[in-house]
């Protein structure tokens, strides 16, 4: 099989699933990830005969994609920050939102040596972006999901990022030590609120990561906000990301904890998405 023929394979399987231009972008994923062809190679190699696996390979990318799996559960990967993480159905897959609360975190903290746990950690992705994008941080980064961390072990050693990695329920979280940066994406989205979205989604990623009961949307937050208070180092910063709901009563919780400088922050969309706030 020739990469022009995988490719038209390709195009054909998804349409009707997903837009023109969505397919297109799928398709370059997989030429990189599963066929180690970058766009220039694409572009000069249309003639190219690919390994004797490809045909099924295609196949089976098509018979995947078209049951609404996540791609990058289907490549085994995903972007974020600027590197490739490893991803299963144990985590879930990183956002470009998520990227952002990175971002937040990088651009507010350019002091060196600084100590990080990250709540929640799945994939590693916020713990080993930010143990590469700080200066000398000691950062720690806890799951519940023996999965999770399994996974998120590997993207440290394959990113070589020095990370510690505990098993702790954010409910009763583990380790007691002390901390200038505590940041977490904990599950938030209400049950309720599971049949509005996508099936690659709801029928894929693991729901103990995504969902909370409708009649405590703030049951992770009411654990890490005390939690934190005690944690951090005085003048120390909370981050999290947060339901766009719900953003008032994330800010009520942090000033009942003794949060100063409380903040609810839009992400590019112009979306509440995160909040922050500083152990007085």
């Amino acid at each position: 099989m020739k990469l022009r023929e995988a490719i038209e394979q390709l195009r054909d399987g998804l349409a009707g699933i997903v837009e023109p231009h969505e397919a297109q972008a799928m398709i370059r994923i997989i030429c990189e990830d599963v066929f180690n062809y970058d766009p220039v190679d694409v572009a000069l190699r249309q003639e190219s005969e690919l390994p004797e696996f490809a045909q099924q390979r295609v196949s089976d990318i098509i018979a995947r994609l078209r049951r609404h799996e996540p791609l990058q559960y289907v490549v085994g990967s995903a972007r974020f920050h600027g590197h490739k993480f490893k991803v299963t159905p144990a985590v879930l897959i990183p956002r470009p939102e998520t990227e952002q609360l990175v971002d937040l975190i990088v651009d507010e903290n350019a002091a060196s040596d600084l100590r990080v746990l990250d709540m929640g950690t799945g994939s590693g992705c916020i713990a080993i972006s930010l143990a590469r994008a700080l200066k000398f941080a000691s950062v720690d980064a806890l799951d519940v999901s023996r999965d999770a961390l399994a996974v998120a072990r590997e993207n440290a050693v394959s990113l070589k990022a020095k990370v510690r990695f505990f098993e702790s329920d954010m409910l009763m979280p583990q380790p007691a030590a002390t901390y200038d940066i505590i940041v977490s994406n904990p599950p938030y989205i209400c049950w309720s609120e599971r049949e509005s979205m996508e099936p690659n989604v709801k029928d894929y990623e693991p729901g103990q990561a995504l969902f909370v009961p409708d009649n405590d949307p703030l049951l992770f937050y009411k654990s890490i906000a005390p939690y934190a208070a005690q944690s951090l180092e005085k003048g120390g910063k909370l981050y999290l990301e947060i339901n766009q709901r719900f953003g008032a009563e994330v800010k009520r919780l942090l000033d009942e904890n003794g949060f100063d400088e409380v903040r609810i922050i839009d992400d590019s969309y112009g979306k509440v998405r995160f909040a922050a706030a500083v152990k007085g």
